[in-house]
């Protein structure tokens, strides 16, 4: 039963989070920017910190757990003079829906026949445990908008900052700090060139936390992640799809399952139209 709802876990994932992602596509920058909120990382670390407030930069560092503090402290508090919490929520909400109409289409009457899946992604969001997870239990207090687009992305949204936190919280226990992560990725099968510009980390930073690896035989010299180093990361992610599962566990295999029939096409639009590169390592949607 355990192994079958982290399968659930982990393609679920592949549905919610190109959903969640819009708000960082090209078609969600004009309501970013009218709000005040010029430049891709301003609009990005708006759009993520508001729902706590108007949060300094020592705890966005934390929950956002792989950004260098530099590029954090670059960005906050700045932001909060440019567009208050309250503005970039209502901000968000608007680029979303943009977004979501531009990339997936959808529309007053496009979102008809998919009422249902939102309303049990609503009920799968409702249903996650946020203890220790402050980006997923921020969101989580927010209202439920009444607009069915808008109920679809703040699911989405629910969901993705609950399984985040838990990914954090894994790798945290598994000794690997949010550079290490991204590091230990490159080494497996992810660009460091876009990992570590994305990041903002500058190559000195890149290679001590590398030389510690080594150190510890997760890396070898040549930058590529040992045996050991993959399974310490590979029993992270299991560890986060198993945090994961509550959720699904709630809403049933059944209809998770139609919620996969009935959002994949969504997501694979979303996930198509993504800014950047797949620095999640996301696997195909479904």
């Amino acid at each position: 039963m355990t192994a079958a709802v982290t399968g659930t876990a982990r393609r679920m994932w592949t549905v919610f989070e190109p959903v969640h992602g819009v708000i960082y596509s090209g078609a969600a920058k004009p309501a970013l920017e009218e709000a005040g909120l010029r430049g891709f990382w301003r609009g990005y670390f708006a759009a993520r910190s508001s729902p706590m407030g108007a949060v300094g930069p020592a705890p966005v560092v934390a929950a956002f757990f792989s950004f260098a503090p530099s590029v954090v402290f670059r960005a906050l508090p700045d932001i909060w003079q440019r567009a208050t919490p309250e503005r970039a929520l209502v901000a968000r909400q608007r680029a979303a829906l943009d977004a979501l109409r531009a990339t997936a289409g959808l529309t007053d009457e496009t979102i008809g026949p998919l009422a249902g899946a939102v309303d049990l992604l609503v009920e799968a969001a409702a249903a996650a445990e946020h203890s220790g997870r402050v980006l997923g239990a921020a969101n989580a207090a927010l209202p439920t908008p009444d607009e069915p687009v808008a109920r679809l992305w703040h699911a989405a949204t629910v969901l993705r900052e609950h399984r985040g936190d838990g990914h954090v919280a894994a790798l945290v226990a598994a000794g690997i700090s949010g550079l290490e992560a991204l590091i230990l990725r490159a080494g497996l099968d992810l660009s460091r060139e876009v990992l570590q510009a994305a990041r903002g980390w500058t190559d000195e930073q890149w290679q001590a936390a590398a030389d510690g690896l080594v150190e510890r035989g997760l890396l070898d010299a040549g930058g590529r992640t040992t045996a050991a180093g993959a399974q310490l990361y590979r029993e992270a992610e299991d560890v986060t799809d198993r945090r994961a599962e509550g959720p699904w566990r709630a809403l049933g295999a059944r209809a998770a399952e139609r919620l996969v029939e009935s959002l994949a096409t969504v997501a694979a639009a979303c996930r198509a139209d993504s800014p950047l590169p797949n620095l999640l390592g996301l696997p195909p949607v479904g």
